[in-house]
């Protein structure tokens, strides 16, 4: 390698430093705030359901913005949007740090979130752009990782930020690292090419934000006032008219928002249906695994902490460590022995009980963020290359898209059977854990995690498909066109 080849090799890593760096902070921040509720409630004098809103107000943001901000990225220039997030994320944070009222908290959270709908619609195109082929695999796997362990940390972390310090911190903490990421991108970020003569389709994006915010918000109200309330039944029949709609619009104009020949590509749109059932199921265990560990075993928040933790640990080493492999042997194979293994591990996940040992249930947990870690970094890649480069904004953007949407219906789905079950069990409504039955847990964490398998079942199914299918039509092109 000489010296030229040397410059451009470090510059690579980075500038994938730099996106890394966003993209942690934007992620953790979707999830840091949880365990800091109940102070922000008492410092602020604001009750937890509108509290709540400090969380829920930044993901449904994220989720009504992330494909505008993914089109803007390949009519503007990703470089340009990237850092663009990147300040108003900043400016966002200190904003939250300074707030004295839960309005002008959940504001500063928006004004956040945009930024970071902003970096995350970006984040992988530049990769893609940036990196040779062989080399895609481990820089889109280690951007895996950070995304993965900015939304598993964030609970820790915020715990003791919270206990050391103030809850404004968790927020304030992002301002230097922001202002350094901003400066270090200006002088390495590749430089934006000049800007495509499009419009952004301005009808498109107004329609899926009122679909999203909709859909995102009744999903995650509802897990508090019920699904069957007529204002939820209202929100979801409004978000699917205003989804068709946009669907139909799209098809029709020349330069919409959401390209809909992308998944016209099966590679395309089976990686993203699989992204969605993996992140659905992964985010299932998340929202069952602190009451396992709190209410069924007794263990303080600290060793819950500490517990949760191994996610994000196996995750950090696996992930890209897929992500090189799919470099050398293809991404394929790897995606489906993940989404394999991720199966296995829920089933038995399943099997434990109240008087399992946590030496077990930490190994099922390994065995699980194994497969979730071999899956995610082969399935990013075949996502992204299967776009053109003019293409790779939205292509990010949607990826981006489906991780949320898959982290809020799981969640929400994981919450509505663990209840119904534990209702069917007692015989009444149930909406919390009951103190002094563990078995009823129990019952409803297993048919939860039973789901959570099966799903990730026709995951497996899917990209088996997927698999199939390229060898037929590898094996055809060879034997039209051998080799000469």
């Amino acid at each position: 390698m000489n010296n030229t080849d040397n410059r451009t090799y470090k510059r690579r890593w980075i500038i994938l430093f730099t996106v890394l760096s966003a993209t942690f902070m934007s992620t953790l921040d979707g999830s840091i705030v949880n365990v800091a509720l109940p102070d922000m409630s008492a410092k602020l004098h604001a009750p937890m359901a509108g509290i709540e809103w400090v969380v829920t107000g930044f993901l449904i943001v994220i989720a009504a913005t992330i494909l505008i901000f993914g089109r803007l990225g390949d009519i503007r220039g990703k470089t340009r949007i990237f850092s663009f997030g990147v300040v108003l994320f900043t400016f966002g944070s200190f904003l939250c740090g300074l707030s004295n009222s839960l309005i002008f908290l959940i504001a500063a959270r928006c004004i956040q979130a945009v930024g970071a709908s902003a970096t995350m619609a970006t984040n992988q195109g530049i990769i893609t752009q940036v990196f040779p082929k062989n080399e895609r695999g481990s820089a889109l796997g280690i951007l895996g990782t950070f995304v993965a362990l900015g939304a598993m940390t964030g609970p820790p972390l915020g715990g003791f930020i919270v206990s050391a310090f103030s809850w404004k911190y968790i927020f304030l903490i992002n301002v230097p690292i922001g202002i350094l990421v901003f400066i270090i991108g200006l002088k390495v970020l590749p430089k934006s090419h000049r800007a495509v003569d499009e419009n952004l389709d301005g009808k498109g994006s107004f329609l899926f934000m009122i679909s999203t915010i909709l859909l995102f918000g009744a999903l995650v109200h509802g897990q508090s006032i019920g699904y069957d309330n007529p204002l939820m039944i209202s929100a979801f029949i409004i978000s699917f008219i205003t989804f068709i709609i946009f669907i139909i619009m799209e098809s029709k104009m020349d330069l919409p928002l959401l390209q809909l020949n992308i998944f016209h590509n099966s590679l395309f749109s089976i990686s993203i249906i699989c992204a969605f059932i993996s992140f659905c199921a992964i985010s299932a265990s998340n929202i069952i695994l602190p009451f396992y560990f709190q209410d069924t075993m007794k263990l303080s928040p600290a060793a819950t902490g500490l517990f949760m933790m191994v996610s994000p640990v196996v995750l950090s080493v696996v992930a890209p460590l897929s992500g090189h492999m799919s470099d050398k042997i293809g991404s394929e194979i790897l995606t489906l022995v993940g989404l394999s293994i991720t199966s296995l591990g829920l089933f038995l996940i399943s099997s434990i009980n109240a008087s399992s040992s946590l030496i077990m249930m930490v190994t099922y947990i390994a065995i699980m963020t194994i497969g979730n870690g071999m899956f995610q970094s082969p399935n990013n890649v075949l996502v992204m290359s299967t776009v053109s480069k003019n293409k790779l904004g939205i292509a990010g953007s949607v990826n981006a898209l489906v991780r949320n949407l898959g982290f809020v219906v799981g969640t929400s789905l994981a919450t509505l059977l663990l209840y119904n079950r534990m209702s069917h069990k007692m015989g009444y409504r149930v909406i919390d854990y009951i103190k002094g039955r563990d078995d009823v847990f129990i019952y409803g964490m297993k048919y939860v995690y039973i789901s959570a398998a099966l799903l990730c079942v026709i995951g497996v199914f899917l990209t088996g498909f997927r698999l199939y299918n390229n060898r037929i039509k590898t094996n055809y092109n060879n034997k039209q066109y051998p080799l000469a």
